[in-house]
């Protein structure tokens, strides 16, 4: 591979800004994770999105988080076809070889694959449809919830809706991996819903017995 280049110089810096603080202050910290291995409480599935930042939101240090980010922090159903998937994958090695207690499905507003799905639904996005959009074909898991929300004459609301419905299929789509729903089932592991305004900085939970989301 001859194509990749030194990092430019400003992430330069500021990993250099890192080590001589952030790292030095806490050298013990991190040698022990290094040695000990990481234990994390939670798995998080959240957005690719830069503004979506889990660690921050929940102050969180190095080692209490297992992330897996994607687009429109989707779960895909249980599908062990021989294909390649990082988010079932991901999904697998923090239920049963971490042993997490949480998993934790994130959706935010402003999602740029949500109003994507959604515009491909409303017929606005031809590029979408394509067979090598590998966004629009992962989009296609959210894509059958469009329904849900068609009747919304409000675009904004109903992205802001259809964002929410992301969560709630990703949390139906945890419990078809058999042993996901096994952990859950013997009480070994929950299931936690949210979705943050990231310009209000907000922050809602999914409440099953509601059918709905309300603030914490």
């Amino acid at each position: 591979m001859d194509k990749a280049k030194a990092l430019p110089s400003y992430l330069l810096q500021r990993y250099q800004g890192w080590k001589a603080t952030g790292y030095a202050e806490n050298q013990s910290w991190y040698r022990r994770l290094a040695s000990e291995g990481q234990h994390p409480r939670a798995m998080v599935i959240s957005c690719c999105d830069s503004r979506v930042h889990v660690t921050s939101i929940f102050g969180a240090d190095q080692g209490e988080f297992f992330i897996h980010r994607n687009i429109a922090n989707l779960v895909p159903p249980y599908q062990p076809d021989g294909n390649q998937h990082g988010t079932s994958a991901a999904i697998e090695y923090a239920v049963t070889a971490l042993k997490v207690a949480h998993v934790i499905v994130l959706g935010h507003s402003s999602c740029g694959g949500v109003a994507g799905c959604a515009a491909m639904c409303r017929g606005e996005a031809p590029e979408l449809e394509k067979k090598d959009s590998f966004v629009g074909r992962w989009m296609d898991i959210l894509r059958p919830t469009f329904d849900s929300v068609s009747s919304i004459k409000d675009k904004r609301e109903q992205e802001r809706q259809l964002e929410k419905l992301a969560v709630v299929t990703s949390l139906e789509n945890l419990m078809t991996f058999p042993w996901l729903k096994e952990a859950v089932d013997k009480d070994e592991l929950s299931l936690h819903g949210l979705w943050t305004d990231i310009g209000e900085g907000g922050l809602e939970h999914y409440l099953p017995e509601l059918g709905a989301f309300e603030p914490v």
